[in-house]
């Protein structure tokens, strides 16, 4: 099979040869679609392919994407962004993916979005690569995505999001406005994201309003429980914090707690001084299922890092030292150079505490 790498990017001067020197190791294409760029960007792109385009942009990431698919003349089609990264070990296994894909139409890979250092700590499941064959197409202005059909296969092959810039914290918020100021309907997908760019730009109330009205109706379970989070941080934000505690509570009439969850629970009593309640959620954290296949949010810090981190500061309030130890010393296990745990580490050292 072979395989066609397509990127929109603009003004990517930065980081684009960094992507491109990845892709060239597996791609048999590669189509970059520039929608506007005012720095060297597409000079960049012409050193690695004679397949660059040009779009007008007309502020709808998916019709780009789109258009960037229907440049594409492989076998299989997969998406990238400009600030992605890929290492050589991953390079090799979506090489081994590619010439191993007959029987599948779609596959997912690992994103990796935030870092702690160069050890991912955010990471989720997005669909990657798709036959081009089976015609499909990304839908959204923003948070664009491919509706999920036919067989699909989850890879290991990791792609890594580095950003070097920080995108105008507007810009999504602004093509959703005028989405709704054109007079079109967002659908559930678009109505989440649309309350979560205003959380983001701290207009809280009106974030509440959009969100809780997008909880009535059905959408992507994962989606409906990121909303309980985010309605949680903006009605604390606003001042509410019953109401904040309610809608994430609400999230356990969708799905079973996952340990962020658990950790903001144990993070909200532990500021309130319920030690115990405290104690039980970052403890139940520790316990959480956290399966990233369906498409949630994986935050691993909040898996163990961070349970045992706080349960070493709630047994020590306690009384309990040793316990205390113990947990910073598990929280040593996964994070040896962070500066808390060293601190801690110091800190029972002088109780006469040693690991």
């Amino acid at each position: 099979m072979t395989l066609s790498v397509c990127l929109i990017i603009k003004n990517e001067a930065e980081v684009l040869e960094r992507c491109l020197t990845c892709v060239k190791k597996f791609a048999d294409e590669i189509v970059v679609v520039d929608t506007g760029s005012d720095d060297n960007s597409v000079e960049i792109a012409k050193k690695f392919t004679d397949k660059v385009h040009f779009f007008k942009w007309c502020d709808d990431f998916s019709a780009a994407r789109n258009f960037a698919f229907d440049k594409a003349s492989s076998d299989l089609l997969m998406w990238l962004d400009a600030d992605d990264v890929i290492d050589d070990d991953n390079c090799h296994k979506i090489e081994k993916l590619k010439n191993n894909f007959d029987g599948f139409d779609m596959a997912m890979l690992p994103y990796a979005a935030a870092f702690d250092g160069e050890v991912p700590t955010f990471i989720y499941n997005r669909e990657r690569i798709f036959r081009r064959d089976k015609g499909y197409r990304f839908n959204g202005e923003v948070h664009e995505a491919v509706n999920l059909f036919g067989k699909i296969f989850y890879s290991d092959a990791l792609i890594c999001h580095k950003k070097v810039k920080e995108n105008s914290p507007l810009r999504n918020l602004n093509i959703l406005q005028k989405k709704i100021s054109a007079g079109k309907e967002l659908d559930a997908r678009q109505k989440f994201y649309f309350g979560r760019e205003l959380y983001y730009n701290k207009m809280y109330r009106q974030a509440i309003a959009v969100l809780e009205d997008f909880l009535k109706d059905d959408g992507w379970y994962v989606n409906r429980i990121e909303a309980c989070i985010d309605l949680f941080y903006a009605y604390l934000s606003a001042g509410d914090k019953k109401s904040a505690l309610n809608s994430l509570l609400f999230s356990f009439t969708i799905a079973p707690p996952n340990s962020r969850i658990c950790c903001i629970l144990g993070e909200y009593f532990l500021e309130k001084g319920d030690l115990l309640y405290s104690e039980y959620w970052y403890n139940t954290a520790l316990k959480a299922e956290n399966d990233s296949k369906d498409g949630s949010f994986i935050n691993l810090d909040y898996c163990k890092f961070v349970p045992y981190m706080q349960l070493c500061v709630i047994y020590d309030r306690l009384g309990d030292t040793a316990k205390a130890f113990e947990c910073n010393d598990e929280a040593g296990k996964i994070k040896p150079q962070n500066e808390n745990y060293l601190n801690n580490l110091k800190y029972f050292e002088k109780l006469g505490f040693k690991r």
